[in-house]
């Protein structure tokens, strides 16, 4: 490390994830955000000056790669590349680490992993190949309402009537900001591959015990999923999509809506269950995030959409469409919630400010590379079981080579 005392952090990707890091890192004491990286020019600059902006670092942008991880001050790198990217950025990253042309401490890795369980696997290879400490970077067990709720459960509740039994963790708003999300081959499948990777973690983070780790904890015993293009295969929305992002949902679909339910045996050896809800056909006032957590004798509840505040505006006014009160906000109009502070609810300051202290103390962080393999392995099982209409029972002969008909482009909804 060029400054021991401080973590100089390089950002892969300038798109909307890496803005949000960005905005989270006001909230992160022991790391700047010293250099950004994107294939384009504009989009590098424009977060390096975002970066300065907000005093979260003097960032230098790139466009080479391969330059970035050279970078000196660079001692850790977040990959926020898209995900048919992701894993030649890692290639990259590791080449220079493994040659000597680079010396970092760790990386991170947004969600998914890898498109298929071959690449999230690849991508682990990798980073232990050329010695790095790893950070998987899923957001949602990071985040306060889940923590500090997951914590009370377990000290006053699991602690006197027993473990929980059942987890119902939801992500829904209405599509995503990016053409690529909507491409079944470059993103890796829909909604699933999507945003059931953030249910499933955070499903597992709440069953398991703090303290202990979610891949001893719980052993995966059986997956049971459907997926379904409910909303944007419609005439009217895939002329939308075809109009606004160039993409034929008619005829090469994606999931807009995926449910799965994850039986494990837990280290008391009971069943405990995952029920994992995601969908891009939801309809209400912006992204809405729910977590339960079931018990003998208790239960826990949260959700993003009940805040704090709320504004209203009457149907006298017209304002602008915009994404000020909330991500994937739906109206302009009537009684809107405000989500005061979106990286922190969601929990991106928390898990940067975690994994960057991590890093600076050479500390491998909780949440491991190894967990993203788990939870690509859990989706795969999942597509696996919406292709056959059968419940997938572990071990799973076969899903290393496994890559689902919506990510090859010849899934047909219904």
């Amino acid at each position: 490390m060029q400054n021991s005392e401080r973590l100089g952090v390089g950002i892969v990707g300038a798109g909307f994830m890496a803005n949000f890091h960005v905005t989270s890192w006001t909230g992160v004491r022991d790391g700047d955000i010293v250099a950004v990286q994107s294939p384009r020019a504009e989009s590098a600059q424009a977060l390096a000056d975002r970066c300065r902006e907000l005093r979260v670092g003097d960032a230098r942008a790139y466009t080479d790669l391969r330059e970035l991880v050279r970078d000196p001050r660079v001692d850790a790198v977040w990959v926020v590349a898209p995900n048919h990217a992701r894993l030649a950025v890692v290639e990259t990253i590791a080449d220079e680490v493994t040659s000597g042309r680079a010396s970092l401490v760790g990386i991170a890795v947004e969600k998914p992993l890898g498109r298929t369980l071959a690449e999230a696997r690849r991508v682990l290879e990798l980073v232990e190949g050329a010695g790095l400490l790893h950070a998987y970077l899923e957001n949602q067990v990071y985040a306060p309402a889940v923590t500090r709720g997951h914590e009370l459960l377990w000290t006053r509740g699991a602690a006197l009537a027993g473990t929980p039994y059942l987890a119902r963790c939801a992500e829904e708003h209405s599509g995503p900001h990016a053409a690529w999300f909507w491409d079944g081959t470059r993103q890796g499948g829909g909604v699933l591959s999507d945003m059931m990777c953030h249910s499933i973690e955070a499903g597992r983070y709440l069953l398991t015990p703090p303290g202990a780790d979610q891949s001893d904890w719980l052993t995966p015993v059986s997956v049971s999923a459907q997926i379904a293009s409910l909303k944007w295969s419609r005439k009217r929305h895939a002329a939308q999509l075809a109009e606004r992002f160039g993409v034929d949902y008619a005829r090469r679909p994606a999931e807009d809506y995926a449910h799965a339910t994850i039986t494990f045996r837990n280290g008391d050896g009971e069943e405990t269950v995952v029920e994992a809800t995601t969908s891009w056909s939801y309809v209400g006032p912006g992204l809405r995030l729910t977590f339960e957590l079931l018990g003998p004798e208790y239960s826990l509840s949260a959700g993003t959409l009940s805040t704090e505040a709320q504004l209203f505006l009457s149907r006298e006014i017209r304002s602008p469409e915009g994404e000020d009160l909330v991500e994937k906000q739906g109206a302009e109009q009537g009684l809107l919630p405000i989500v005061s502070d979106e990286a922190m609810t969601y929990g991106y300051t928390t898990e940067n400010r975690v994994v960057s202290a991590d890093f600076l103390a050479r500390r491998q962080p909780r949440e491991s590379l190894e967990h993203g393999v788990e939870v690509s392995e859990l989706m795969m099982a999942a597509y696996l079981s919406a292709e056959t209409g059968e419940t997938v029972r572990f071990p799973v002969s076969g899903l290393d080579a496994f890559v689902p008909a919506v990510a090859q482009g010849t899934w047909r909804n219904g």
